[in-house]
């Protein structure tokens, strides 16, 4: 499949590369931060692996904040990655954050580019495309397609719901579904690597 060009209204609303928008990035994300270390209770819940939780509290307490910091939909896509990063190191499950692989900037790919390009099954790709047009997310996932054919192992981090045939998780205050990731994220994981001791083992193959 040939590598596609996103059209000018789509590339701008996927993303942006003024200054203004770094700078509201950094600001969401040193908020986010400074509200973390801040924390007393984030540290206890980390110890004990309540990451529903944390991210819970995180939305509880900053949603409202980040989501007037800027561009709504950037804003909170920004908290969705900073929160991801910071909970997917202290969960200790591998993953590689912005790394680009074939001409495609990933957001997140679990647990490596390696394993992406040696057996896509076992690889996981969480797209955050800071945006809710229907049009310019659809065409980001096509652009994935050309890396990661699975289509069951490219997730979705939307500020609010849109149907596109994909797993997605919704960060909102209304509906939120984004507390859980991390948990499923651990069970993709976990499967992936008894799929993998199978297969060393050649168990279930012909």
């Amino acid at each position: 499949m040939s590598r596609r060009t996103r059209n000018p209204e789509a590339k701008g609303a996927m993303s942006s590369t003024s200054d203004d928008v770094h700078k509201e990035a950094d600001s969401v994300k040193d908020y986010l931060f400074e509200y973390i270390n801040d924390s007393e209770l984030i540290p206890q819940l980390i110890s004990e692996k309540k990451f529903d939780v944390i991210i819970d509290d995180v939305i509880e307490n900053c949603f409202e904040r980040v989501a007037a910091m800027g561009k709504r939909e950037e804003a909170i896509g920004v908290l969705a990655t900073g929160l991801l990063h910071y909970l997917l190191t202290n969960s200790l499950i591998p993953s590689q954050r912005k790394v680009e692989y074939k001409g495609q900037e990933i957001d997140i790919v679990i647990p490596d580019v390696k394993t992406l390009e040696e057996d896509a099954k076992r690889a996981l790709v969480i797209c955050i495309p800071k945006t809710s047009d229907i049009d310019a997310i659809k065409e980001r996932l096509l652009e994935l397609e050309e890396i990661q054919p699975e289509k069951a192992n490219v997730w979705l981090v939307l500020s609010d719901y849109v149907e596109t045939g994909r797993r997605t998780f919704v960060l909102n205050r209304k509906n939120n579904t984004f507390s859980g990731i991390i948990f499923e994220i651990a069970r993709f994981v976990s499967v992936g690597e008894t799929a993998n001791k199978l297969k060393i083992l050649r168990i279930g193959q012909n």
